[in-house]
């Protein structure tokens, strides 16, 4: 998992993309995960997708603001972020792990340890939301 793009500053109610590569990837097999981190805090689990048949998860406050979106024939891995929110601030990761791997979405995302099931990172994209 490679490049990340996308974030940048915006305003509170605005919307970016972030894009992920998953280079060498087959996608098809993997399950790919958004995470955010700000300092001081656990990495979290943001939107999770499932590969091979595009199964997606989220977590409670993204939900109806957040999008995860894979093109598993280009390999690349996104997010559409709307109605942001100063509180979405934080670095955040693409990452992923064969799907085979994990647990069910939602059992995944009561899992303290979910970032650590994920084997391929990116290198994380700052998302700034000014109030």
């Amino acid at each position: 998992v490679q490049l990340q793009a996308g974030g940048g500053l915006v305003q509170a109610g605005g919307s970016l993309r972030l894009s992920c590569a998953a280079s060498g990837l087959p996608l098809n097999n993997y399950a790919a995960g958004w995470f955010r981190q700000v300092p001081g805090k656990e990495r979290e689990g943001v939107a999770y997708i499932r590969g091979r048949d595009h199964n997606t998860y989220y977590r409670d406050s993204v939900t109806d603001r957040f999008t995860i979106s894979s093109d598993n024939a280009e390999k690349m891995v996104y997010l559409q972020m709307n109605s942001l929110k100063p509180e979405d601030t934080a670095v955040y990761y693409c990452a992923a792990a064969e799907s085979i791997s994990l647990p069910t979405p939602r059992l995944l995302f009561k899992t303290s340890t979910m970032p650590h099931l994920f084997d391929y990172w990116g290198q994380g994209t700052l998302v700034t939301v000014s109030s």
